[in-house]
């Protein structure tokens, strides 16, 4: 099989290690379970306000806690046992999911309860994530890793496209207990999931500083925020994701573009959010390919590319066909790129460093899209939607340009060599960490002791998805 082209989606991560087919499963139907809960709070802030200043306090709500406990959340993932800690932050999650479903049961009128709420359900469920972005990389060989994310990559497209229809229709027959009901539902079998899972302790159980080791907490070692800048592939990876997602993020002027263009259709306004996500998914059914490309940095800064001139390319469009295939093509475009970031920052971070690491990479695919957003939004008011889409397209595409012409490790970098396939289909607990424990060469920005590829840099140690 190893010398087989795929082509099309690779499911070997599902095949050959049964606790990243447990994890894929509950992360599935969690995601599932998010997307039915978000429109079922959009719709009741709304049916209790009827204004969109709190309809918009929801992303308040949410950014606050989700900003605040990432951070927090990627200290303690390099201090215990990752695993305990998403078992205990999906418990939290889990709670605060069903008291959403009994306000909904008891008729609160209250905006400000359910507001807190939110923000509780989000708080849980980004101290967890940090530890829950390291599972992957722990369960699969490391010429896995990329379809692993690829996987999940998918779900989370699928779970976009059909979680709010679906809770379209809940909403429309049983009302808002019943969507409450799917996410705690969905967190019930996340959480039961975990325990398929091996322990996950920091460096495979390593003794840490001080004596403690395995699950026990202990100090997170020093550095691991600084790791980052020293470490020109990991800053590169970060810095292309922001140019694309800051500088080009369409989503808030959709509704101009449609009145502008459309007349303001609703069924159109659709259609842009479904192009995304149709974009997204046909990338993940042809990951395949992609995820066995060994130059990971070069695939993500042409995906990046192609992302922002995509967006300047529906600035510009005219007929709806060419407006929604350049939102299809920058969907596209921007699940490859999340799919080669995530490898990277994985198979570039040590254990040690994987927490904190992992929280920066969360709180980044948080923050740059919804400031994108607002940057769009702003342009867009004082000129228009077109020219706050070409522009951002295009300064999204010479940004990255600059990175990619700054930053030669990122730029060259390659993913391990693959590993001989298992013979169990389980990955053995407490692999050895892929990236090296050496720090980075000041010169080359790659870690010492690594033998190059000719015209490459020099490759991660191998090591072991909206």
């Amino acid at each position: 099989m190893s010398g087989r082209r795929i082509r099309f989606l690779d499911l070997r991560p599902l095949r050959t290690s049964r606790p990243f087919r447990a994890l894929w499963i509950g992360a599935s139907l969690g995601s599932a379970g998010h997307q039915i809960a978000t429109v079922a709070v959009l719709a009741q802030v709304w049916e209790l306000t009827r204004s969109p200043l709190w309809t918009g306090a929801i992303g308040l709500a949410t950014a606050g806690p989700a900003l605040v406990c990432g951070l927090a959340g990627g200290s303690l993932a390099d201090a215990m046992d990752r695993r305990t800690l998403v078992r205990a932050t999906t418990a939290v999650h889990l709670l605060a999911a069903l008291a959403l479903l009994g306000q909904a049961l008891a008729g609160n009128r209250s905006v400000l309860l359910l507001l807190a709420l939110v923000g509780a359900a989000a708080g849980a469920s980004a101290l967890g994530a940090p530890a829950r972005r390291t599972f992957p990389v722990r369960l699969l060989p490391s010429d896995q890793l990329a379809a692993g994310l690829a996987l999940q990559g998918m779900a989370f497209q699928v779970s976009m496209l059909a979680g709010p229809a679906l809770a379209g229709l809940l909403l429309a027959r049983w009302d808002f207990p019943a969507a409450y009901g799917c996410q705690a539902a969905a967190l019930v079998v996340s959480l039961a999931v975990t325990f398929r899972l091996p322990p996950m302790p920091v460096d495979g159980g390593r003794p840490a500083a001080g004596g403690a080791s395995g699950g026990r907490p202990r100090r997170p070692e020093r550095g691991g925020w600084g790791f980052i800048l020293r470490r020109p592939t990991l800053w590169g990876s970060f810095a292309t994701d922001l140019s694309a997602t800051l500088l080009a993020m369409p989503i808030s002027l959709f509704p101009l573009v449609n009145e502008a263009r459309f007349d303001g259709d609703p069924r159109t306004l659709g259609l842009f959010l479904s192009a995304v996500a149709v974009g997204g998914i046909t990338a993940g059914l042809f990951s395949g390919t992609v995820t066995r490309l060994r130059r990971a940095g070069l695939v993500q800064l042409t995906a990046a590319l192609v992302w922002g001139l995509a967006l300047a390319v529906f600035g510009l469009a005219g007929p709806l066909w060419l407006a929604l295939g350049a939102l299809a093509v920058a969907g596209g475009a921007d699940t490859i790129s999340v799919v080669t970031r995530g490898a990277l920052v994985q198979l570039e971070t040590p254990d040690r460093y994987r927490g904190r690491v992992s929280s920066v990479e969360h709180i980044i695919g948080m923050a740059g899209p919804e400031a994108g957003n607002f940057r769009g939004g702003l342009v867009a008011s004082l000129t228009s939607a077109p020219v706050a889409l070409v522009t951002g397209g295009l300064a999204g595409a010479v940004a990255v340009g600059v990175v990619a012409a700054v930053n030669r490790p990122l730029r060259s970098y390659t993913l391990p060599e693959p590993e001989p396939e298992p013979d169990a289909e389980q990955a053995p607990p407490g692999k050895p960490d892929p990236a090296p424990d050496t720090d980075t060469d000041p010169n080359t920005g790659t870690h010492a002791g690594r033998r190059p590829e000719p015209g490459a840099a020099p490759e991660a140690a191998p090591e072991p998805a909206p």
